[in-house]
């Protein structure tokens, strides 16, 4: 088995999405992706705490975050070719959540033996 692969979701909600809506699009999403082996596990969606001097990051001004898990490269890849494939015409659970955020970044990295 490869390195846990995770990534980080860094986005905005667009204006008049309420948190509670897209916290249930978003868990719909995770149930499809969860219901097709094609993520190991993720957290809650969360918000920014500015207010901190461990936030040092002044470039980004995102405030919503999220973290996905998967088991490896395989997983992650397979992961993605189901959301381009469904990225054509239609309705599903990754399309109406993604209608619903703004300013999207995101950033993977694997875990890194120390041994």
């Amino acid at each position: 088995m490869g390195a846990v692969i995770r990534m980080l979701s860094a986005f905005d909600l667009r204006p008049g999405v309420e948190w509670v809506d897209f916290r249930l699009s978003y868990a719909a999403f995770l149930d499809e992706l969860r219901a097709a082996d094609l993520i190991l596990s993720a957290g809650q969606p969360g918000t920014r705490v500015r207010d901190t001097p461990m936030d040092t990051d002044d470039a980004r001004t995102h405030q919503c975050f999220s973290i996905m898990e998967f088991r490896d490269r395989e997983q992650m890849d397979r992961a993605y070719a189901h959301i381009e494939a469904r990225l054509r015409p239609g309705t599903d659970s990754h399309i109406r959540m993604y209608r619903q955020i703004t300013n999207s970044v995101f950033l993977c990295w694997q875990e890194d033996d120390l041994d």
